[in-house]
């Protein structure tokens, strides 16, 4: 059973109990909810509002909370039940197998303002997960439930079915309005539906990489010189070079560097190698990029047991700018890792207009 919401005036000197009752209008309470998700209890980016399935349905709410799992909210509407549970479910079943690029159409379909990426970042502060709709969660909202409701949904989710009742009551005194919410399953009992991950994420072009180039106070690792010289690089550990000796010859890299923005755009002309024997094209030949005049020192400390060397991949600029004109906006795709498949559509399409690539 859910935990009962009471709430007393005091402020007379004697405890004069408020009574709920059902919200004027549940399309209020979805507006509320729309409005500031949080009011279930954590942020939610709303994705869209009265979508429409492939199977002939109308989800009330659809959200995707930071992980970029999906939440499905509907309300109640006065069903049976088994009406508003079987459609939950059946909601539940739909949405599972939604892609990266159905869950994008869905949010562009709901003529949002801004792109999904730039809302995305702007509702958590980070940029959107690799991977989407990992998981999803069903939220009937109501005001109350009866006791066959109460059973279903709690015998469902003993089972790990992702399913669960958030019971608002609506409160009135001296003019102004209150809301509470309680839910029927405590929320850490109820388990995510996972979803397929060959699925959920946006689809790689097999030719564009992410590349971070990470740059500190200690000098080890200078932009500047591989803006001039042509490359990139990546070391201090396994962890971070071991993604960038990947990168193969032709493929095309977007660098990043963190908490700065996207400074250069190229394509990789030789597989890595360790800096000692790294290798550029300038001025026309080739060259040792150790002989040449670095403000960086491409060397790690000596005091670790793991392959600590910095791995150098010499690149073909196309577009490159300073750190301190290097671009950003709300939405574009970051990663702690030194390479990684860039999947992201967005930040491809925003960078090649910015930077006026060739497509």
């Amino acid at each position: 059973m859910p935990v009962e919401v009471g709430l007393w005036r005091v402020d007379s000197g004697k405890p004069q109990r408020m009574n709920s009752t059902a919200i004027e209008l549940e399309k209020q309470l979805e507006d509320l909810i729309e409005q500031d998700p949080a009011i279930l209890g954590y942020p939610l980016l709303i994705i869209g509002r009265q979508v429409q399935t492939k199977t002939g349905g109308t989800i009330d709410l659809l959200g995707m909370d930071e992980e970029g799992n999906l939440h499905v909210l509907e309300l109640k509407r006065g069903r049976t039940p088994r009406e508003v549970v079987a459609q939950a479910l059946d909601y539940g079943s739909w949405v599972s197998g939604l892609t990266h690029k159905d869950i994008k159409a869905l949010y562009e379909a709901c003529k949002h303002t801004v792109p999904f990426e730039a809302a995305f970042s702007k509702t958590f502060g980070t940029s959107p997960p690799d991977e989407l709709n990992s998981s999803h969660t069903l939220t009937i909202v109501a005001h109350d439930a009866d006791a066959a409701t109460e059973r279903i949904v709690t015998y469902l989710s003993a089972f790990d079915v992702p399913v669960n009742v958030a019971f608002f009551r609506y409160f009135t005194d001296d003019g102004r309005k209150y809301l509470a919410r309680t839910w029927l399953v405590s929320e850490n009992a109820i388990t995510a539906q996972t979803s397929s991950a060959k699925k959920t994420r946006e689809r790689w072009n097999g030719q564009d990489w992410y590349v971070a180039f990470g740059v500190d106070n200690t000098g080890i690792r200078v932009w500047d010189d591989a803006r001039q010289y042509g490359f990139i690089s990546a070391g201090g550990g396994v962890w971070y070079s071991k993604t960038l000796r990947k990168l193969p010859v032709g493929d095309r890299v977007f660098v990043h560097i963190p908490q700065s923005g996207y400074v250069g755009v190229g394509t990789v002309t030789r597989q890595a190698q360790p800096f000692t024997e790294a290798v550029v094209d300038f001025d026309g030949q080739e060259q040792r990029l150790r002989d040449l005049d670095l403000q960086g020192t491409y060397v790690h400390s000596t005091d670790k047991d793991e392959d600590i060397t910095e791995y150098v991949v010499a690149v073909e600029w196309e577009h490159i700018r300073p750190q301190a004109d290097a671009f950003w906006v709300a939405g574009l795709f970051a990663n702690q890792n030194s390479a990684c498949p860039m999947r992201s559509s967005f930040t491809i399409d925003t960078l090649t207009k910015k930077f006026q690539l060739d497509t």
